[in-house]
């Protein structure tokens, strides 16, 4: 968390900047007040820690009461927060708070809505790197909250053997070999349908995941299948994932095909932030 914690503190830097020039002008420094923060759409709260420190590095005598917790479903009208103190620290405030919580909580909620869709069958919901460069620590929080799972968080975590290597021209059964060698690191193989004729050998490598990439529901059951046949003698069957061209839409048929996987860049890169309003209003002196 150290990392958002800088992340929070540039935030505020870029929207403050050398100070509030409208606030500074026309708030009174001593002025208190109350705020509420209400949703303005139903969703899957995220981001309450972000919003936690905007508000305790403007200001650490406001304040904050969470009236719901991260991961919590809420509805359109709901008060989700209320905070007290120094007019103008809330008013300083306002805007990265409402950024933090109204993107966040738009990844939760659209990870929540995949994850009802395959609810019965085996298949987990998984993010993918397609993050807001620097958000990512933020962004699969927010996966996690909306009850999905975390695919690699970087180049340094897991092998991903994808599409761009396979131009480097390699021969499958050097590749198997180099993933059977190379055990430490959690091995994840892309094969598209061109890819399909190297399969056999692909699994003698033992990756931990083959990722089917672009496959139509009908042609994803057929593999599986075949995946499981091949792999019934040695009992080392990989997960199997899907990914590519996934929507809410067919998401459900994707996952009775009987993949483990389910990895969506949607959920985060094109997420819809879910609408938050602060509402302030001065206390008498």
């Amino acid at each position: 968390m150290i990392f958002a914690k800088y992340l929070i503190r540039m935030a505020l830097k870029e929207d403050i900047g050398f100070g509030d020039i409208t606030t500074n002008l026309f708030v009174p420094p001593s002025l208190k007040a109350e705020g509420k923060i209400m949703a303005k759409a139903d969703g899957v709260l995220a981001g309450t820690k972000a919003a936690r420190k905007v508000f305790h590095l403007i200001d650490p005598k406001l304040e904050v009461v969470w009236l719901k917790k991260d991961g919590q479903r809420f509805q359109a009208g709901h008060t989700i927060c209320r905070v007290k103190g120094s007019f103008r620290s809330i008013l300083k405030a306002e805007r990265v708070v409402l950024n933090f919580l109204g993107h966040l909580s738009g990844v939760a909620s659209q990870t929540y809505q995949y994850v009802q869709k395959v609810r019965g069958t085996k298949a987990k919901i998984y993010d993918t790197r397609k993050t807001m460069p620097l958000w990512r620590v933020l962004e699969k929080e927010a996966v996690r909250l909306g009850g999905g799972c975390n695919h690699r968080w970087g180049l340094w975590d897991q092998g991903l053997f994808k599409d761009n290597h396979w131009q480097v021209g390699l021969k499958p059964e050097k590749i198997a070999q180099k993933t059977r060698q190379l055990k430490k690191y959690k091995w994840v193989i892309e094969i598209d349908q061109s890819k399909l004729k190297y399969l056999k050998v692909i699994l003698t490598g033992r990756p931990k995941v083959i990722l089917l990439d672009n496959f139509s529901p009908e042609t994803l059951r057929h593999v599986v299948a075949k995946i499981k046949e091949m792999t019934k003698q040695t009992k080392q069957r990989p997960l199997l994932e899907a990914s590519g061209g996934i929507t809410l839409k067919n998401v459900s048929q994707i996952a009775r095909t009987g993949v483990d996987r389910i990895s969506i860049g949607a959920i985060t890169h094109s997420a819809p932030s879910i609408d938050f309003s602060l509402q302030v209003h001065p206390l008498s002196q």
